[in-house]
């Protein structure tokens, strides 16, 4: 056997945790993602931390967190033994084709029933219809902007909603209607358009106005994740299908973040009254330990793109892969085992009474709270309370986000920024936490919030050298910025 060449890192000095966590800074700093890795490292959030259950955390001082983080992409926790048990055995059991892209597979095809029973339950329309796999939800949305293209080939036009978040690959980031990420992209893909989200009457407007048979589909979130936790107007989504289906138009129902259970339905676009016609998944249904990414199709739909001759049309390297497959299968029957969907509903209406509590006592820090399920988002007031001119407004607003999220490591619980949303911090918590556990992260956020009364708090809290790094950090990055929060 060769001996590897020098410099080169043997996976037992990572496995066996010889890898210091100066090294994984420094090797991450040199090869990564240098800018983003910088910032966390001056707030001091950027670990590496290590399990101690599922849904605690260790950094390599031993001081130990809740982990809400994971931008709801882990439902059970940090390695949940229901998955890496079942993955243990596959790895010794297994003989079905790791990668069967042109013959049939029996895991892929187990889980394609699966998900089209589980949604059939919702929704019986869509009985018959067909899944696509990837493996992200970025590439769940562009193959259903392509299916839609396919169904409705003249349409020169996709509607999206102001502050949704779809993806940042090309297809999809043209309909996140978000500056910051668009504009060095540009020109993105044609025909994007955006309308208020919540508001019916814009969105009947735009499409009298360029006319209902040029617009190819419509992509809308049943609560908008990374805006912040936007939660729509009672029968907002059941109109949108209503006015949709009357002109023919394709509705994509954007299931990444809020389907299979985090917002307390397995879908919850279904659950306020849309059936769409192409659902995308990705974040839960990979179990918090492989990639796994759904596009769910009405079959005439699905077939009209990938129908005889044309069916490699769009296509995927690993989706459909037997351990992505097995995983799915196995997040499917975790969630269903345990109730999951209603044990989220339940703890949120607690979680969300609590949040609800606080910012009646300290609407000085915090302006408002948001909850569905186990998604939760906290909207702080602006640190600087002065008016400001715009693009110094949105840099403030970022940074009492950034140091929110600082503040709250620091008090033990582990959060997400909104990232079209500046002031907002999310918390998306494992949907199996243990009830005393969930109870602790929430007497750790109300500890945060009796000890920041006010916004300006995080910042006169924040040690100076940490706060004048980061404004030389800032200053030394321009960078256009989304308005947004007010």
């Amino acid at each position: 056997m060769s001996a590897l060449p020098p410099g080169f890192i043997p996976t037992s000095d990572v496995l066996e945790g010889r890898l210091s966590g100066a090294d994984v800074r420094r090797l991450e700093l040199a090869y990564g993602n240098e800018e983003l890795l910088y910032g966390l490292d001056v707030l001091g959030l950027a670990g590496p931390f290590s399990r101690v259950t599922p849904w605690e955390l260790e950094d390599e001082r031993g001081v130990r967190r809740i982990n809400a983080s994971g931008y709801a992409a882990t439902p059970f926790g940090e390695m949940p033994p229901a998955i890496t048990d079942f993955m243990q055995a596959f790895l010794r059991e297994n003989r079905a084709m790791g990668l069967p892209q042109q013959s049939t597979g029996p895991w892929r095809a187990a889980l394609q029933a699966n998900l089209v029973r589980l949604l059939a339950r919702e929704l019986p329309s869509h009985a018959d219809s067909q899944v696509f796999f990837c493996s992200s939800g970025t590439e769940a949305i562009e193959g259903a902007l392509k299916f839609a293209k396919a169904w409705r080939p003249k349409a020169k036009f996709q509607i999206s909603f102001a502050s949704g978040y779809h993806g940042k690959t090309l297809g999809s980031l043209s309909l996140t209607p978000n500056p910051e990420y668009q504009d060095i992209f540009r020109p993105l893909v044609p025909g994007a358009l955006t309308s208020p989200y919540g508001d019916l009457d814009a969105l009947r407007s735009l499409i009298r106005r360029v006319g209902p048979g040029n617009v190819g589909c419509v992509v809308i979130e049943p609560i908008q994740g990374e805006g912040g936790v936007n939660i729509p107007p009672a029968g907002f989504l059941r109109g949108v299908g209503e006015l949709c289906r009357q002109h023919g138009i394709t509705v994509i129902a954007d299931e990444i973040q809020t389907g299979l259970g985090r917002t307390g339905h397995w879908f919850e676009s279904a659950a306020q009254g849309l059936d769409a016609d192409i659902i995308t998944l990705a974040k839960p249904l990979g179990g918090g330990m492989t990639a796994v990414g759904a596009t769910i199709v009405r079959a005439p739909i699905y077939k009209k793109m990938l129908g005889g001759l044309s069916s490699k049309r769009h296509s995927n390297t690993f989706g459909g892969g037997a351990l992505a497959m097995a995983v799915g299968m196995k997040s499917l029957e975790y969630l269903i085992e345990n109730d999951l969907p209603a044990r989220s509903a339940r703890l949120g209406e607690q979680g969300l009474a609590r949040l609800q509590a606080l910012q009646a006592r300290f609407p000085k820090l915090l302006q408002a709270v948001r909850g569905q399920g186990m998604l939760f988002a906290l909207q702080f007031q602006p640190m600087v309370g002065v008016p400001l001119p715009g693009p110094l407004k949105e840099l403030v607003f970022e940074a009492t986000a950034i140091l929110a999220l600082r503040e709250l490591h620091g008090a033990g619980v582990m959060a997400n920024l909104s990232l079209s949303s500046k002031r907002t911090v999310r918390l998306t918590p494992a949907l199996d936490m243990p009830q005393d556990v969930f109870d602790t992260m929430f007497d750790r956020v109300e500890a945060f919030v009796q000890t920041h009364p006010n916004a300006r708090d995080l910042l006169t809290r924040t040690p100076p050298q940490v706060t004048a790094r980061l404004a030389a950090f800032a200053a030394s990055k321009p960078k256009k910025r989304t308005p947004s929060d007010g």
